[in-house]
């Protein structure tokens, strides 16, 4: 028997819980590097600041009434993704107070879960930056890997913003032996979550790569260093976790490029110009307000339909 239905015709089996389990499998290097870079602080951070998460969607969802969702995963990556990008001598506390921002405030008082404007691990990291300046400002030094305990230290983006220090070789900037958050010092755990996703489809390449781009072209104009703008900060880590997230970022090949594009620029303008050393936090939520816009000028124009009507 023929089945005549209205469209759309086309069946994926991808879940959100599927998508999200495949992100939190690609940040499991992550986790480990940071047990080797940090010791153990770096995966209890990350399991807090998980837990944390949780915790808040469950309560948050069951005041409100609505239909559980922890089932899908998506708060656990949250969390994992706001650790990765706090320093290891970050307070509990203040991670707790950034997960309840990043659930209750940016997902779930605006629906939750594709409903939610902004990324919630990037504007929760934002606004603890701002609050809480003071207790999220220094950076631990990799040092644990030489059997010593853990020093503040500048990051490489300070050192190449302040001119003082010495900087860390390329070795050590693609391993993590340096200061910085715990999931943006190792580049070659990025690169092998990132693959990951890539080889599995989860994500595509096309934004990571113009906003990687785009941050070393304009390194590179400005007279600045790109291994140093490359290999250290939240750029990679970014890339494939945060300028890819379904909810916050644009559909379509012209949209995601444009998008990145956008991040890139304004990560460039606030690395080199401004009296930040890192700006990633900042692009991301501003190209986040600007997705529903972006998303409308490349929306493609369908089969017998014509971009703009006749008055």
């Amino acid at each position: 028997m023929l089945h005549v239905s209205a469209s759309p015709h086309i069946r994926d089996r991808a879940t959100t819980q599927g998508i999200m389990l495949h992100v939190i499998l690609a940040l499991l290097p992550v986790i480990i590097a940071s047990f080797f870079i940090f010791g153990l602080t770096g995966p209890l951070l990350f399991a807090v600041s998980a837990g944390s998460a949780v915790i808040f969607e469950l309560l948050t969802r069951s005041v409100m009434k609505r239909e559980q969702t922890v089932g899908d995963l998506s708060a656990v990556v949250t969390g994992l993704l706001l650790a990765a990008s706090l320093p290891a001598n970050t307070p509990l506390w203040v991670l707790i107070i950034g997960n309840f921002v990043a659930i209750v405030v940016i997902k779930q008082m605006f629906g939750g879960l594709g409903g939610n404007f902004a990324n919630p691990a990037v504007t929760a990291r934002i606004v603890l930056s701002v609050s809480f300046a003071g207790q999220i400002s220094s950076y631990t030094a990799a040092d644990k890997l030489a059997g010593m305990d853990l020093v503040t230290s500048a990051t490489p983006l300070m050192i190449a913003k302040s001119g003082q220090g010495a900087m860390p070789s390329v070795l050590d900037l693609f391993l993590g032996k340096h200061a910085g958050s715990l999931g943006e010092t190792s580049i070659l755990a990025l690169l092998i979550g990132g693959i990951f996703l890539l080889v599995r489809g989860i994500i595509d390449i096309w934004a990571p790569l113009s906003f990687i781009g785009t941050t070393v072209l304009f390194s590179v104009l400005t007279g600045q260093d790109p291994l140093v703008h490359l290999l250290s900060g939240a750029l990679i880590l970014a890339a494939f976790f945060m300028v890819t997230d379904y909810v916050t970022t644009p559909t379509s090949i012209l949209g995601k490029v444009i998008f990145g594009v956008g991040a890139g620029l304004i990560t460039g303008l606030l690395r080199v110009y401004s009296a930040m050393p890192e700006g990633v936090s900042f692009a991301i939520l501003l190209m986040n307000i600007l997705t529903p816009h972006i998303e409308r000028w490349t929306a493609p124009t369908t089969i017998g339909g014509v971009k703009h009507a006749k008055k």
